[in-house]
């Protein structure tokens, strides 16, 4: 019923709260019926002289209610509370609880917003993918479109990162980057240098590929320059892996003089930097990759997955020279045969459209308020955090460990992961990395870090939560 036009006088409700209401009136008198498609938000807003995002809420309200669903490339239907449509099937994409309560808490995630005007905007480049939707489900050449590089080019701009198309790849995700770069540069039982508190990924795609993992001792700035040179000496590694800004899960940023004493050694003994920039495009003035600084030296990994969203599974990797990419793109096909062209897709197009640069805005700020909340809860010195990062990293004091603060806040509905998971060598620290994003809201987070500060004022015993 594309010319309905809702009355929004008949409820005493706000604007957007009313168009639900309507749906609901309308429905009962008969004026709409299962199956009806309700016009497009943009029409109905100029239709009624109102911002676009009160109808988004009232939409977003409305399916709340169980009172319509909104199908990508299609448009938004009359349910009435219901899951079928006149023809009695059940709606595909109505909100299903089985995905919806899906969430890994030993991921580091970004947080998520409930903005529905965002999340208007993110459904209409999906729409918009959707219209070209065939030509997306075929095989096709490894490395991404021209289209989609140019968008890959278009974001790692930003990082200062000027790199020819031939050195670009649109990869399926990070991790399977990391594993064919590694795969290429080591052969079973050469070594390769990390932080010795790294990403967890890095230290399972070594055992995978049976590489010697070194970790190197850190400072506040990250790695150590002299122990750097020193296991270059004394181990001939194959390649250096580091996460540079908002390191996982210490949140160290490496500044960049300390880049550059890095980059210094590192081509000094010939050592090939795998630089993995999960987390470079959250702080608005990060220090420049390493990428631009030893451009004939590094694999630059910008992956979507803390910036945009991890089900997009995308990373785009810039190869130091085209001779070197040869090996990856290979490695690549073997292992994963392509990226999702409709993945790429949405990512080119909310790239383009302006859509990945509001989420990023979002993801920036509530991960800042987010931050500013857990410094209010907790003792001043008492964790490590960046204002921007996801999370923090808690060294455990009075008496806690590990595994009995893990058990203690394993109904807080936190990711708290144990510092076994971070350690390359020597004994794993007293310490967690409890992530602040996710399906989380920012109101359960207070309950849920208030509940962690008071446990550590005093050992696991006053709680109950020894083992």
């Amino acid at each position: 019923m594309r010319d309905w036009l809702p009355d929004l006088s008949l409820s005493s409700g706000p604007r957007y709260a009313a168009i639900a209401d309507i749906i609901e009136m309308d429905l009962k008198s008969g004026r709409l019926v299962i199956g009806d498609r309700l016009p497009p938000q943009r029409e109905l807003a100029k239709r009624l002289s109102i911002d676009f995002t009160t109808v988004a809420r009232g939409y977003i309200e409305a399916r709340k209610r169980g009172l319509v669903d909104t199908q990508v490339g299609r448009g938004t239907f009359v349910t009435g509370g219901q899951d079928k449509d006149r023809r009695g099937f059940t709606s595909a994409l109505a909100p299903d609880p089985r995905r919806t309560s899906i969430v890994d808490f030993s991921m580091n995630m970004p947080p998520e917003t409930d903005d529905p005007e965002l999340i208007a905007r993110m459904q209409e480049g999906l729409s918009a993918v959707a219209a070209n939707m065939i030509p997306l489900l075929r095989y096709q050449g490894f490395g991404g479109s021209s289209m989609d590089k140019d968008a890959a080019a278009a974001w790692l701009s930003r990082r200062g990162l000027v790199p020819s198309q031939e050195r670009i790849f649109v990869t399926p995700g990070a991790h399977p980057a990391l594993l064919a770069i590694l795969g290429t540069l080591a052969k079973p039982g050469e070594t390769i240098l990390s932080e010795n508190i790294t990403y967890p990924g890095i230290r399972s795609i070594s055992a995978q590929l049976r590489l010697n993992l070194s970790g190197l001792p850190m400072d506040a700035h990250g790695i150590l320059p002299d122990a750097l040179a020193d296991a270059c000496r004394r181990l001939g590694p194959k390649a250096l892996y580091l996460n540079p800004t908002l390191q996982n899960p210490t949140t160290v940023t490496i500044p960049e003089k300390r880049r550059e004493e890095i980059c210094a050694i590192a081509r000094k003994y010939h050592v090939p930097i795998v630089e993995d920039d999960a987390y470079g495009f959250i702080p608005l003035h990060a220090p420049p990759p390493l990428a631009t600084m030893a451009p004939d030296l590094t694999w630059h990994i910008g992956g979507l997955a803390k910036c945009i969203g991890a089900g997009l599974r995308l990373a785009y990797v810039v190869a130091p020279d085209t001779k070197a990419a040869w090996p990856f793109a290979s490695a690549m096909r073997a292992n994963n045969v392509m990226a999702s062209p409709l993945m790429a897709a949405l990512a080119t197009r909310w790239i383009d459209d302006g859509t990945a640069d509001t989420i990023l805005r979002f993801i920036r700020t509530e991960a800042a308020a987010r931050q500013t909340l857990v410094a209010s809860l907790l003792p001043p010195g008492s964790f490590e955090a960046d204002p921007l990062s996801f999370n923090i990293w808690l060294p455990l004091t009075n008496g806690w460990t590990r595994s009995t603060f893990g058990s203690h806040m394993n109904a807080a509905g936190l990711g708290v992961v144990a510092s076994d998971a971070f350690t390359v060598e020597g004994p794993a620290p007293e310490a967690v990395r409890i992530c602040l994003g996710g399906p989380i809201g920012r109101e359960k987070l207070r309950s849920a870090i208030e509940f962690m500060a008071h446990a550590l004022e005093g050992p696991p015993e006053m709680t109950g939560s020894f083992f």
